[in-house]
């Protein structure tokens, strides 16, 4: 694009430039050659240097450089031999020099600066000839001064003293020990109109213009696939540790995730409250058939009536009275909440409908949460007897709305001591393979450790109107909720396809999804298009929560319940937990679930013959490795050296101490306040860029990932279902009963 010209003023022809000098020299109009200020010049009067050499200040032409000073390096010439820098038929012919336009002329159409001498070098150059010594012999060039390794423009030279093509000039690397010589930034479009007084044009610049270009290739980014082997991974990431990054576990290719669009059937109002799918078990035989694991698959929510009596299950060994008896000092975690209707949440400050739940936290223990639950009974009962005594009738909704009774729910629980609750963990094993706290066929029972909660049994002792607010399991993994009573639970859930309704309601109702406390609005919900499965859960029924389901419950009694997480195998629940663990990243919410330890460990502990799940757990372990190598080739080009730390048994995976992703396999230490501190590479080369301070650990030697990678083949097995798929179920035993 042209310089603009200042009004009145013609416009001039960009010159040449030096045959080897990639440089321009600065323009300036016809004046005469002083250095003195003239305030009525349009641009700024160079030295007589003519741009050769560093000038301080740097000057400009019209507002664009004109001068390698500009750029913070020397064209490869000094002040001492100008001359000697310039083409011998230019010796003394500087940029103050006029010359006529016939002298002009003849200077151009010298074989030296025509196309043909251009042409000819370039046949030179590729046919790796020395041009550099025969054009400093030849007094050319200097000894000292090398042609970049550049793309040359395809115009030619022009005459004309009106204008002319702008050229493509393109940065060039810098050779180490010989001088620098200016360079363009890439694809810049150079002005090529500049404005003197309609006199003899005079020399400023001369540029060796060729009609080819030579083309550097640069290296291409390896494609790393699920079809390489583990040594073709390797060797892709060597000499590219500067990439190491922490990286996606889900495709190079596709977008970060992101809450779903809603879908776009619009639903009755009948569809808007869906009858619950439960069925009735009244045998051992129906609860241990895979009809029961598929009809639970099936659905976002689910409800087993009567679980508890056909497995005879002693749901006993779970009341207050046993668990105070087994271990009275164990702790609680209580939360204290106001007691509310189940349908609605009102802010205790301005009384009216909001989402946030206010609730505040602190700890107690079995044995004193056990008074209070039985206190909260006994003083309920002797409301209700005195009530009923006095022959007054029940208090209305209205009047209890106005009461604001603080309540404290038992929640968290932790029953994972197998010394401390064996008879309580014993009994669960009654339960069927797909919903056990440890099965080969739940996901979680191969991360290795604990995860308090999911692959643990956690407890709730409750009060009427103990809420546990709106949420998805921790990486959507299911879940499975036992109510030990004596009371019922009122359940709501969603299906995961409108989670991302909720997410966006939450943000409009000044709470956040993953980090905050939510109760929904019905109506609001209902308002939005979004159906609700709403039931009661009554002593020994046992709710399924599927991937992704987002529910919330509250208690309508006095009741206990036992819960944790499953994670049957199949390739929907593999892929909703990756999506999940990459969303919790760009939310800073942190994944309990280590997604990739876990991968790693599915890998050397099942076959795998689905061809889904194959290939989402395949890709992860690809994404890994490659990881893996990048950082140990960057911890390497650091100069650092890594040291071998292994793992321990029933180790828990390590999370970074700043921004709390997971770090598998190579640890970044540092010292922090008396504590070794894990980062994630972000975060290490964020507080160093070259690891200054850090000590890098191995969990697990490269060769043996490696193995387990290259070992971790798709398995074909006829005549067997796949692991956590069952087949289709008849009609009669899936066929969900209304709840009312």
């Amino acid at each position: 694009m042209a310089r603009p010209v200042v009004p009145g003023a013609p416009g001039f022809t960009q010159a040449a430039t030096n045959g080897v000098n990639r440089g321009f020299i600065g323009q300036r109009p016809q004046t005469p050659t002083s250095n003195f200020n003239q305030n009525n010049q349009p641009f700024s009067q160079p030295s007589s240097t003519g741009g050769y050499i560093n000038q301080t200040p740097s000057y400009t032409n019209g507002g664009v450089p004109t001068t390698s000073a500009g750029y913070g390096f020397n064209n490869g010439y000094n002040s001492n031999n100008v001359n000697e820098a310039l083409p011998r038929d230019l010796t003394g012919v500087t940029p103050e020099t006029t010359v006529s336009d016939q002298e002009l002329q003849e200077l151009i159409s010298q074989r030296e600066f025509t196309t043909s001498l251009a042409e000819d070098l370039l046949n030179r150059l590729a046919q790796g000839e020395d041009v550099i010594d025969e054009l400093a012999k030849a007094g050319d060039v200097g000894q000292d001064v090398a042609l970049p390794n550049t793309e040359f423009s395809t115009s030619a030279t022009s005459s004309s003293t009106t204008s002319a093509p702008s050229t493509d000039v393109v940065q060039a690397p810098i050779q180490s020990g010989l001088s620098y010589i200016k360079q363009e930034v890439p694809d810049t479009k150079l002005s090529t109109q500049t404005h003197v007084p309609e006199t003899k044009p005079r020399i400023s610049n001369i540029r060796l213009s060729l009609d080819r270009e030579i083309k550097v290739e640069q290296a291409s980014e390896p494609v790393f696939t699920t079809n390489m082997a583990s040594s073709d991974i390797v060797s892709g990431c060597k000499g590219r540790g500067a990439n190491a990054r922490n990286s996606s576990m889900i495709s190079d290719k596709q977008l970060p995730p992101s809450p779903p669009d809603p879908p776009k059937v619009k639903l009755t109002n009948e569809q808007l409250l869906p009858n619950t799918p439960s069925v009735l078990l009244d045998n051992k035989k129906l609860a241990f058939s895979p009809q029961l694991q598929e009809f639970c698959l099936q659905h976002p929510i689910a409800v087993v009536r009567g679980l508890a009596s056909a497995l005879k299950l002693d749901l006993g060994l779970f009341s207050t009275k046993t668990l105070v008896e087994a271990n009275p000092e164990h702790i609680v975690e209580v939360r204290t909440q106001m007691k509310q209707e189940a349908d609605e949440n009102i802010d205790p400050t301005t009384e009216i409908k909001s989402w946030p739940c206010i609730s505040h936290r602190s700890h107690t223990t079995i044995a004193k949460y056990a008074q209070y639950q039985a206190s909260s009974f006994q003083e309920s009962l002797k409301e209700e007897q005195d009530r009923i005594a006095a022959g007054a009738p029940k208090t209305d909704d209205s009047k209890k709305k106005k009461v604001q009774k603080m309540i404290k729910f038992g929640t968290n629980v932790d029953l994972s001591d197998e010394k401390k609750w064996r008879a309580q963990l014993q009994e669960l094993m009654k339960l069927p393979a797909f919903a056990r706290v440890v099965s080969a066929g739940n996901m979680l029972s191969h991360v290795g450790h604990p995860i308090l909660g999911m692959n643990t049994v956690q407890l709730y002792m409750k009060v009427p109107g103990a809420r546990t607010p709106g949420h998805q399991e921790n990486n959507n993994f299911c879940s499975i909720n036992i109510n030990i009573g004596p009371g019922d639970c009122e359940w709501f859930g969603v299906p995961d396809a409108y989670w991302g309704v909720i997410a966006n309601l939450c943000e409009k109702n000044r709470t956040n999804y993953l980090h905050g406390s939510w109760w929904p609005d019905l109506q609001e919900l209902y308002d939005e298009n979004v159906p609700v499965y709403r039931f009661h859960q009554k002593p020994g029924d046992m709710v399924w929560v599927n991937s992704g389901c987002v529910h919330w419950v509250q208690a309508v009694g006095w009741c206990n319940n036992i819960a944790w997480n499953v994670g049957p195998l199949t390739a929907r629940q593999y892929t909703l937990g990756l999506e999940r663990y990459e969303w919790n990243k760009l939310q800073g919410f942190k994944s309990i679930v280590p997604l990739v330890h876990l991968s790693w460990n599915l890998a050397r502990n099942i076959k795998v013959s689905d061809p889904k799940l194959f290939e989402a757990i395949k890709g992860c372990l690809m994404r890994a490795l490659r990881q893996v190598c990048l950082s140990l080739d960057f911890v390497k080009q650091c100069g650092l050296e890594t040291k071998f730390h292994g793992r321990n048994p029933n180790e828990a995976s390590h999370y970074c101490g700043v921004c709390e992703v997971e770090v598998f396999d190579i640890l970044f230490v540092k010292e922090q306040e008396r504590r070794h501190v894990v980062h994630c590479i972000d975060c290490a080369r964020r507080q160093a860029p070259r690891l200054e301070g850090f000590v890098v650990l191995e969990e697990y030697h490269l060769s043996d990932l490696c193995q387990v990678y290259d070992n971790f083949i798709l398995h074909s097995v006829q005549g067997q279902n796949i692991s956590g798929q069952a087949p289709t179920p008849p009609p009669t035993s899936t066929t969900p009963t209304p709840l009312t």
